[in-house]
């Protein structure tokens, strides 16, 4: 929802890149708090993952926001957990099954429908912005299992301060590319600020914390969390429609997402036959 308010005003590549920025700054005031060093010997580590998981989903993210209600993009980034499937399978991280593989063509499909069957028009220009904003999903879900990878080496503090400090970089070129044509609004500042210090400094940390105990399948349940509350505040203070075909494309998404994580809806009970109550 904040992105769908900063993108616009400050341009897609500059509100992304500031939000990059006041991460990194949050992150090096935690370093220097915990006493933790920077992990410069694994800097070319930290630039793929600043690349995979931080600043190729934020900058696609961005620009997608520029034409894709903020209700239609919660509901799409939550294919990062079927990119996260296929990646974690090919890394040998996770055991992709067939209701693995059934889950991320149902995933796709609820996706198709929510953008072709939903309450805007789905126009050329939409149809574009919702594949650049699974572009970026496709980017988180990718990073998660080479995430995981770094835990093993790295601190999950250092890990997450260092690709943010490197996605500064790369993303620097963009930044000031959208710089003379910004425009600083009130509103677009307190969106970029909060999620910069909140959720790409603190939450991420702490989504981090998460990825070094389990498995890379586990850690994108966060996903689900992100799409609800998405949808809810985008209805709520933006005013964007919502329809019934975008529920059900909604819900295909989410059924996928819980197919791809290994839970079988069919054999879930309320209570448990042996016992006796």
């Amino acid at each position: 929802m904040m992105t769908r308010v900063s993108a616009p005003a400050l341009g897609p590549n500059l509100s992304a890149g500031l939000r990059m920025l006041l991460a990194t700054l949050t992150l090096a005031v935690m370093m220097r708090v915990f006493k933790q060093p920077w992990p410069w010997a694994h800097w070319r580590e930290l630039f793929l993952l600043g690349f995979l998981a931080v600043a190729g989903p934020h900058i696609l993210y961005s620009r997608s926001a520029l034409d894709l209600p903020a209700g239609y993009g919660s509901l799409l980034s939550v294919t990062s957990v079927l990119f996260g499937a296929v990646a974690s399978g090919l890394l040998k991280q996770e055991r992709l099954t067939v209701a693995k593989w059934i889950g991320c063509l149902l995933g796709f499909a609820g996706a198709v429908l929510v953008v072709r069957l939903g309450p805007v028009e789905p126009t050329p220009t939409l149809i574009r912005a919702a594949l650049v904003c699974m572009g970026g999903a496709a980017f988180s879900g990718i990073a998660t299992p080479y995430l995981k990878r770094a835990m093993a080496r790295m601190e999950p503090l250092a890990v997450t301060a260092g690709m943010h400090t490197a996605a500064v970089i790369l993303m620097l070129p963009g930044a000031l590319y959208d710089l003379p044509k910004a425009h600083f609004t009130p509103q677009a500042l307190v969106s970029v600020t909060v999620m910069g210090v909140a959720t790409s400094g603190l939450a991420y940390w702490m989504y981090m914390r998460i990825v070094r105990h389990v498995p890379p399948m586990a850690a994108l349940s966060s996903t689900f969390m992100s799409t609800g509350f998405g949808v809810a505040w985008a209805v709520v203070l933006l005013d964007e429609p919502v329809g019934a075909v975008m529920m059900t494309g909604g819900a295909m998404i989410l059924l996928a997402c819980l197919l791809v994580f290994g839970l079988n809806p069919l054999q879930w009970r309320l209570f448990n036959p042996s016992d006796n109550g």
